[in-house]
């Protein structure tokens, strides 16, 4: 049974690593004046290029940023913990 599940995982894991497509994070007419931009040596391609990873990472930095104040608000400090001093019998 173990193995007919770990079979079964494999193939859905390389049906989907053999399914995968290049894709573009551009439009078509982006990525043409991307190009052609880039082959006659200005920088607009470059700066198109690093504004989509700029507006990528805004939200990763944001939610990054809310998880780490509710982390700093939220953890308790100086929990007292009150443990018997003898022995505990777990029979």
């Amino acid at each position: 049974m173990k193995t007919i599940k770990k079979s079964l995982l494999l193939f859905m894991f390389l049906f989907i690593v053999a399914g995968t497509s290049k894709v573009s994070a551009q439009c078509a007419m982006c990525t043409l004046n991307a190009d052609n931009s880039t082959q006659n040596g200005n920088t607009q391609g470059n700066g198109l290029n690093s504004g989509i990873l700029y507006l990528l990472a805004a939200p990763y930095l944001a939610i990054g940023v809310v998880g780490f104040v509710w982390y700093k608000k939220y953890r308790r400090k100086n929990v007292n913990v009150h443990m018997k001093t003898s022995k505990i019998n777990l029979n």
